[in-house]
């Protein structure tokens, strides 16, 4: 039913935002300042000083960071709950303005317990699947809204130029030209036939621009937050083709990044922010910063406020200084420093939005729907979830016909950190900001377990992390790569296998049995000694919670047909002088 309903509008132009401008300024002339800085003030829910803080300063969004959960846990009901309980504040104030709330939902909507968690993007670059990728933020959009929230923190259409950064995964491809084709479909999925679509949720197209360009070494961590030293015409050609798509499709809010382009901070420029995003290209929607980005622009808070408002920032992510944030801003238009008009204009964008969401219809309740909580995590939205994992994989090697397994081995061994680990399987961005191993979520299946699914009743499957106890199985695959991260805490120099990974697939291969390496990872990674002792290579990325789409493929039910969106290089900083495998590179049974 998804898959149908999803495409059927997605040629169709959305309506311009400024359609809805008429209700809008009705609404902003009955507006004190008070009620207009409101709107652009974002606290997070746990920071609040005071839960009546939404009505006692109007605060028109809430968000939740990457591992800011509802006190009771991460249960589809407590984060439903919270979510209520914090809507219907809003009806206290005077306008009874609607409170918009943001989450990070980059994978599924990754911070609740047995949602569905999809690949990560660098996993759907590899699909080069649209209708696919439409589709997965469609199942996406849908689970959110069972929790009452409408807006998502996504898509990320960065174009990332090393992956060393810790955000690689984050992005589709390393290919502006293939971040610009699956950018529009991201945003459709998200915000459905329209954004009063009550599946649907906003969209925030993010970290414009050159969040992914950064120089190595132009921040202490590596690349992450860092300088993107290039000219004009570079970036434009390199770093902005997603988000052409993306307002294109109607994307009704962007995301600046935390990045700086030739030693200026997104955040505070108006060339970026104003006269190429709104003025040229005819942006309607707002723009929202990012998690205290605010603090990076001056030493002197209420001054970087007051750079980065007059820049064109819109909304201010605001944690936990949201009452300074307040009182600075509206001491800045008092003072003539933030003229009347940008605050105007930022409050329209902010109301237009509303409007075209319906938050601000009365007919229509602003509370969860919770009827749609009986898909939340379904089989159908896992199916999805499944397809997107088998599309993804990338056959890197296959010497000797090792790949496809047979489904009546007499025995298989399984090895490898990552075989049996939902939480390295995910990633970054799942229930934790930096995600965990183990037991992270509830609802998937690991790699080894869907292989046991797989196999005839008489093959017999045995596992050992460490790849002992493999002499005389008919296979051994073992299943290596990287442990969880996220932003800042993913940076590497270095991309080498860790030696435990490096020495499972020692010991089984010493078996003398034929092995199959199989890698979950955010990025390539530097192969070195294993790609000779493989018979077979698959880049399994951060498939997520459906390891059953790995399997579908091992055993030949699906053709591997995933194309790498990134080189792969030979060796760190070697890049694409003479690739390991091209950018584009995979190969099928």
């Amino acid at each position: 039913m998804i898959a149908a309903a999803c495409l059927c509008w997605a040629a169709s132009k959305p309506k311009p935002l400024s359609a809805y401008d008429s209700e809008a300024k009705a609404l902003l002339v009955r507006m004190t300042l008070e009620e207009k800085i409101g709107q652009m003030t974002q606290p997070e829910q746990n920071e609040l000083k005071d839960p009546a803080d939404v009505e006692n300063y109007f605060v028109g969004s809430l968000f939740s960071g990457g591992s800011s959960d509802p006190k009771e846990g991460n249960s589809l009901k407590s984060w439903t709950d919270l979510y209520d309980r914090l809507q219907a504040r809003a009806q206290k104030t005077r306008l009874k303005i609607p409170i918009l709330y943001g989450i990070d939902a980059v994978h599924g909507h990754n911070n609740v317990l047995n949602a569905v968690v999809f690949p990560h993007n660098i996993g759907l670059g590899c699909t080069r699947n649209a209708k696919l990728i439409e589709q997965v933020q469609r199942v996406t959009a849908e689970e959110i809204r069972a929790t009452g929230i409408q807006w998502a923190f996504g898509p990320c259409v960065t174009v990332p130029q090393d992956i060393r950064w810790g955000r690689t995964y984050e992005g589709f491809s390393e290919d502006p030209k293939l971040v610009r084709e699956l950018a529009g479909p991201a945003v459709r999925g998200f915000q459905g036939r329209g954004l009063d679509d009550p599946l649907g949720v906003l969209a925030c197209a993010k970290h414009y621009i050159g969040d992914g360009g950064t120089v190595f070494g132009s921040v202490k961590t590596g690349l992450d937050q860092g300088d993107t030293r290039v000219d004009e015409a570079t970036l434009r050609r390199i770093h902005l083709p997603g988000y052409l798509t993306a307002i294109e499709a109607g994307v009704g809010s962007i995301m600046p990044s935390y990045s700086s382009w030739n030693g200026v901070k997104c955040s505070a420029s108006k060339r970026l922010l104003t006269d190429i995003l709104k003025t040229e290209l005819g942006f309607q929607g707002f723009l929202i910063s990012d998690y205290n980005a605010i603090d990076q622009i001056a030493k002197d808070y209420k001054e970087a406020v007051g750079i980065s408002i007059n820049a064109g920032m819109d909304m201010v992510m605001v944690p936990a200084r949201y009452r300074e944030f307040f009182n600075d801003l509206k001491a800045l238009v008092n003072e003539g420093k933030v003229p009347m008009s940008r605050i105007d204009d930022a409050v329209l964008r902010i109301l237009r939005v509303k409007f075209a969401m319906g938050l601000m219809d009365p007919k229509r309740n602003q509370l969860a729907d919770r009827g749609l909580q009986k898909s939340f995590g379904s089989a159908e939205h896992r199916a999805v979830a499944r397809q997107a994992v088998r599309e993804s994989l990338v056959l890197l090697k296959n010497e000797g016909k090792a790949l496809p397994l047979s489904k009546k081995a007499v025995r298989l061994h399984i090895a490898g950190k990552n075989a049996d680990d939902i939480g390295n399987q995910c990633g970054g961005w799942t229930i934790d900001w930096q995600g965990k191993s183990g037991e992270v979520t509830i609802g998937g299946t690991t790699i080894l377990t869907a292989i046991k699914n797989t196999v005839s009743k008489d093959t017999k499957v045995t596992f050992s992390k460490d790849g002992s106890g493999a002499a005389g199985a008919t296979v051994g695959v073992v299943v290596i790569g990287e442990k969880p991260y996220a932003e800042m805490q993913g940076d590497r120099a270095d991309l080498a296998l860790a030696p435990e990974d490096l020495t499972a697939v020692k010991t089984m291969k010493a078996a003398g049995i034929p092995v199959v390496v199989v890698l979950v990872s955010g990025r390539p990674m530097i192969l070195g000694e294993v790609l000779g002792q493989a018979n077979a290579v698959v880049a399994a990325w951060l498939p997520g919670t459906e390891g059953q789409g790995v399997a579908d493929v091992l055993f030949g039910d699906y053709q591997p047909t995933g194309k790498l969106s990134f080189t792969w290089p030979r060796s760190v900083g070697q890049a694409t002088a003479a690739p390991q495998f091209a950018y584009g590179y995979g190969l099928r049974y």
